[in-house]
């Protein structure tokens, strides 16, 4: 298990591993990473991966922190894999949840070689309506430093009611402990994703691909996962019914699925 850094350009970029097996998984997560990145938690990121850790190495990118105004998700994609060869992984299965998902598209599209299978979890192929709905207001609560609002207006957009209701009374905690010392890095993600339109190269993407999302995802809609599906010829959707943009945390098999998918044909 390692907490680690590595160099990108004039800067550098906070990343996790775990498991020792030859097979390779790299994550990349969505828009929360503008809010911490994964530095320094390696134990408790691993938790979701037990069962990948004696078949596989599992590793967990933030994105660099230094980056500049207009840093658009192919740049990031592009600087991505300069820090995965830079750890000496030239091929590897990549998923990409949410803004990582968007990143992970423009990976297997512009460095097609590098991935060997790719997972899109809760993203979209572009700034949709309602991305864009999600999006524009979390600026707005940044902007005025309302974290609790910020973190509320998550919860209500990831989770199922059923969990909410359940666990809602402590989500309004957690958010006390997330708040960063301020908003730059994660207003320079959150514009990356208005200004994203990878719709003209999903034909680009050759590799097997899994595709899942939720039936009820308020934070990038019903459409998103479809129109990936048809955009991606060598692509399969699993949907979770009932579920929507925190399909990842809810559904109990959704590492399972994951590690089925990297697995088969192996």
């Amino acid at each position: 298990m390692k907490n680690g850094c590595v160099p990108v350009g004039n800067t550098d970029m906070y990343y996790v591993s775990f498991g020792r097996g030859k097979g390779k998984l790299v994550v990349l997560p969505g828009l929360s990473d503008g809010l911490a990145t994964v530095r320094g938690k390696a134990l408790f990121l691993s938790l979701p991966y037990r069962k990948f850790l004696r078949d596989h190495t599992v590793y967990m990118f933030s994105r660099k922190n230094d980056m500049p105004e207009g840093y658009a998700m192919e740049d990031m994609a592009d600087d991505q894999v300069l820090a995965m060869r830079s750890l000496g992984i030239d091929r590897a299965c990549l998923m990409g949840v949410s803004q990582g998902g968007m990143i992970a598209q423009c990976i297997a599209a512009r460095h097609p070689k590098t991935v060997t299978k790719l997972i899109l979890a809760v993203t979209a192929p572009n700034a949709n309506d309602t991305v864009r709905a999600a999006v524009k207001g979390w600026m707005d609560m940044a902007k005025n430093g309302d974290h609790n609002a910020l973190m509320a207006d998550t919860a209500e957009k990831m989770y199922s009611d059923k969990y909410l209701k359940k666990n809602r009374k402590y989500l309004s905690m957690i958010a006390g402990f997330t708040k960063p010392s301020g908003y730059d890095r994660f207003m320079k993600n959150a514009c990356a994703i208005l200004d994203f339109d990878g719709r003209d190269n999903l034909s680009k993407i050759t590799c097997p691909t899994l595709i899942i999302a939720g039936s009820n995802d308020r934070a990038v809609g019903n459409s998103a996962a479809h129109e990936l599906n048809r955009g991606i010829t060598e692509s399969e959707l699993y949907v979770y019914e009932g579920l929507g943009h925190g399909a990842f945390e809810e559904a109990k098999d959704f590492y399972d699925r994951v590690l089925s998918f990297c697995d088969t044909g192996t």
